[in-house]
């Protein structure tokens, strides 16, 4: 397992992130995800950090509160020292009723960093992100409440999740004017059959040095080929859940070279498609789930495949993006200029 720089940041993070969000579920949408109560648990955080994953993240709203539970008891019961491990969590999501219980405002930030922390059983957050841009909270605001956290110790490192480039260049501007803590990642969703940020938001990843983390590498299941052609997965996640939305026109074909460079690799073409997001510059870290460490030690496995510049060029032309305006005219202009 590589060590990798969390963007521009000191922090260093193994390739691969071990996300809990099927941590604790038991009925709605968490159960839908996931079920996975303490021994379960204690079981894939031990073998992925027997793996040489060192990053754990997890969200308050995960469960209302038990994936960090959880994923904490875990964290002490295998005895891993606090240097070993780094753990991410998020806030933003609601968590009670009533407008102050959800949100980026500085009061939702403060309160639910200390619940956080509680739950997760530690004296500081390594990584605190928003968990989704909030148009009722000014930016400046909920720059400052991560601020406060940092300079308290509570948090080491802030970051982002699920916005727009340019919500996440305004967010770097005015951290930087202000001189407030800087944002050192985005969490975002990149596949092979969701390629969508490279229009805007990787190139500003890359110009600004903001680590990217890849949330559901797989496509929800969707990129292991068990529901190409109409299957049904066997009940797995995308047929309960049906998230994240997938083209699968676009994607039928995609899973089709997905499988022969898997054969040629002797592989699975899930694993064919973390391989390939590790190969990204852009990238990280990439969060792998899992309900059974059989699956976990599968994917973890990603690591050690080698794509060679035959297999990219065949994954990105069958998954390569439409060109798009400004695309095809910023391509003119490079052309004329060369």
């Amino acid at each position: 397992m590589r060590m990798r720089k969390l963007g521009s940041s000191g922090l260093f993070v193994s390739e691969l992130c071990f996300g809990a969000m099927t941590f604790g579920g038991t009925d709605g949408i968490w159960g839908q995800v996931g079920q996975l109560g303490q021994e379960d648990a204690d079981a894939l955080v031990k073998a992925a950090f027997d793996a040489g994953i060192n990053l754990f993240d997890t969200a308050n709203i995960y469960a209302n509160g038990r994936s960090e539970a959880i994923l904490g008891q875990s964290l002490r019961n295998l005895g891993i020292a606090r240097e070993d491990f780094v753990v991410a969590t998020k806030v933003a999501s609601a968590m009670g009723p009533g407008p102050n219980r959800r949100g980026a405002s500085r009061g939702h930030i403060l309160s639910e960093a200390r619940a956080s922390l509680e739950r997760l059983g530690v004296d500081h957050i390594d990584l605190y992100q928003i968990h989704a841009f909030d148009p009722a909270t000014p930016i400046e605001e909920t720059l400052e409440a991560l601020d406060t956290l940092v300079r308290a110790g509570d948090v080491r490192y802030v970051g982002l999740s699920n916005w727009a480039a340019w919500q996440i260049m305004k967010a770097i501007g005015i951290a930087r004017a202000r001189q407030l803590a800087p944002i050192a990642s985005l969490q975002a969703y990149y596949t092979l059959v969701g390629r969508d940020i490279e229009r805007e938001i990787v190139p500003m990843l890359l110009s600004e040095g903001v680590g990217l983390m890849v949330w559901s590498p797989l496509a929800g299941g969707y990129l292991t080929g068990k529901y190409s052609g109409g299957g049904t997965g066997d009940g797995g996640r995308q047929t309960a859940l049906d998230f994240p939305p997938i083209d699968r026109v676009r994607g039928e074909p995609l899973i089709a070279v997905l499988r022969a460079v898997a054969e040629k690799h002797g592989s699975r073409p899930a694993q064919i498609a973390i391989a390939w997001l590790l190969r990204q510059a852009v990238v990280s870290t990439v969060i792998i789930g899992a309900k059974r460490v059989e699956q976990l030690v599968e994917n973890v496995q990603s690591t050690e495949i080698a794509l060679d510049d035959d297999d990219m060029a065949e994954l990105d032309a069958v998954s390569r993006l439409p060109i798009e305006y400004p695309g095809w005219s910023l391509n003119a202009s490079r052309d004329r200029s060369a």
